[in-house]
């Protein structure tokens, strides 16, 4: 006999994302290895590098496939920036396995070197995509309608953290709360669950199902907590999934990169691995040893731009070409931070009079528009010029390229347990806060992604950051 309920929503949600992702991310992907291999071979006078194109381009491709990159679940979600770095290195070795067996005798940096397109080129259209899924999940398209369950204080603490992101394709269409109490109305309360686990499972799965087939849910998203123990969980997840939708667990860890998470079942149970942020070896080696190469290259680069703006920053008012600041870096230590004068030379003595204008809502003081900015300093924040100079706080180790804000110790000795956390690791140049609009966020905005990137810091986090530095300094947001 034919079932009455409604085709499986999994099979609905396949088409809920636009079906031309997958065939362009690998088309661009394979355009990227392509291109910069056959630009190294030309340009080394080798004589078949439309076939080493061909080749380094299949095994982008594949490499890409075979790690699930274009698993329909992940093309243009975020958080797989982090995935390239790894893949290329995977593909670096493929070749040079195949390199081995044929034994083809072309230089091996001349394959690195070829290899190194792939990298910009699939980080260009994932941050693309990105944007466009966004855009269409703000529009109410390509999301997923998703029941929630839980007790009342969790389901509110879940539907207000959703409610702050944009970039996720949950939407909340309905609650089941265990107990009596009720959420905060973000969501109607379409069924109710007993507190204590009830002698039936079906008096859990009735009030569940008949709310998601009224509601058409895609999933079901329970919220764990003493209300919901593993057996009763169990339970309802056999209803559901035998109801053809999935379930989601949330088990309330929150700002954790999916990277430092990992499954086991122990004892039929089922554990959450959580790994140490990184604070130790080779990849800090490697990001320490990045920063100054790189505070390096960039200061002889730019030593034609230091001249100019010092030339301006002289001419436009009175005063030093400098401004030096004390601020906190990692573990507390002090450390003198320089920055092009953008201010009037008295600026800090005119402070106390403009303390009733500080349009912050935390430690910070930031005025829109400060009257101790100059001509010459307004032009240098709005493209981040003024600072900088700090690129010898990085060369010499106070800083790294990327990372939290540096605080000023007057804003330190006002910082709670949590807030503390940020000097854990060293200040940067550019990082979340400047990426995220700057000075338009709240204070608890600004910590939480200072306390994002400190836990989840990672090679290609810093990597990412930095792609999109260019575009915030460009776009000005929050410059002043």
């Amino acid at each position: 006999m034919q079932s009455d309920r409604e085709p499986p929503p999994t099979r609905r949600r396949l088409h809920s994302k636009p079906t031309w992702y997958l065939p362009t991310a690998a088309a661009v992907d394979a355009a990227g290895a392509a291109g910069g291999t056959y630009t190294a071979f030309r340009l080394a006078g080798e004589a078949h590098a439309v076939w080493y194109a061909a080749v380094a381009a299949a095994a982008w491709v594949l490499v890409r496939a075979s790690r699930s990159r274009y698993a329909w679940r992940n093309m243009g979600e975020s958080g797989n920036a982090h995935s390239m770095p790894r893949d290329w290195l995977i593909l670096v070795g493929l070749l040079t396995v195949l390199k081995a067996a044929t034994g083809e005798d072309s230089p091996f940096p001349l394959l690195v070197a070829g290899l190194v397109g792939c990298l910009p080129v699939t980080a260009a259209w994932q941050e693309l995509t990105l944007r466009h899924l966004v855009a269409r999940r703000r529009a109410g398209r390509s999301i997923s309608r998703a029941l929630v369950i839980g007790e009342a204080v969790a389901v509110d603490g879940l539907l207000n953290h959703l409610a702050r992101r944009t970039d996720h394709e949950f939407v909340a269409v309905g609650v089941c709360p265990i107990g009596d109490d009720n959420p905060n109305p973000v969501a109607p309360v379409t069924g109710r669950l007993n507190k204590q686990t009830p002698p039936r499972p079906s008096d859990d799965s009735a009030p569940v199902l008949a709310a998601a087939r009224r509601l058409q849910v895609d999933l079901v998203l329970v919220v764990s907590g003493p209300g919901m123990g593993g057996e009763r969980l169990r339970r309802l997840s056999w209803a559901v999934h035998g109801d053809g939708r999935p379930l989601v667990v949330v088990p309330g860890l929150t700002e954790v990169a999916q990277r430092r998470v990992s499954v086991s079942s122990v004892a039929g149970l089922t554990m959450l691995h959580v790994i140490p942020p990184v604070r130790r070896g080779a990849a800090l080696l490697m990001k320490n040893v990045t920063d100054r190469l790189g505070a390096a290259l960039l200061l002889m680069l730019l030593a034609p731009v230091f001249a100019a703006v010092a030339i301006a920053v002289r001419l436009d008012s009175p005063g030093t070409i400098l401004h030096v600041q004390i601020r906190t870096g990692q573990g507390g230590r002090h450390f003198s931070l320089a920055k092009f004068r953008t201010m009037v030379a008295n600026a800090e003595q005119l402070r106390p009079e403009l303390a009733g204008t500080n349009e912050q809502d935390g430690l910070m003081f930031k005025i829109r528009r400060d009257p101790r900015i100059t001509r010459v300093g307004r032009v240098l924040r709005r493209f981040s010029l003024d600072e900088l100079p700090q690129l010898f706080n990085v060369l010499q180790g106070h800083m790294s390229l990327v990372g939290p804000r540096p605080p000023l110790p007057e804003e330190v000795a006002k910082y709670n347990e949590v807030e503390l956390r940020r000097l854990s690791v060293k200040p940067g140049l550019t990082g979340l806060w400047q990426v995220s609009g700057r000075s338009d966020l709240s204070w608890d905005e600004t910590v939480a992604l200072d306390l994002r990137y400190v836990d989840n810091w990672s090679p290609s986090a810093d990597l990412g950051i930095l792609c999109r530095t260019l575009r915030a300094v460009v776009e000005g947001n929050g410059a002043y």
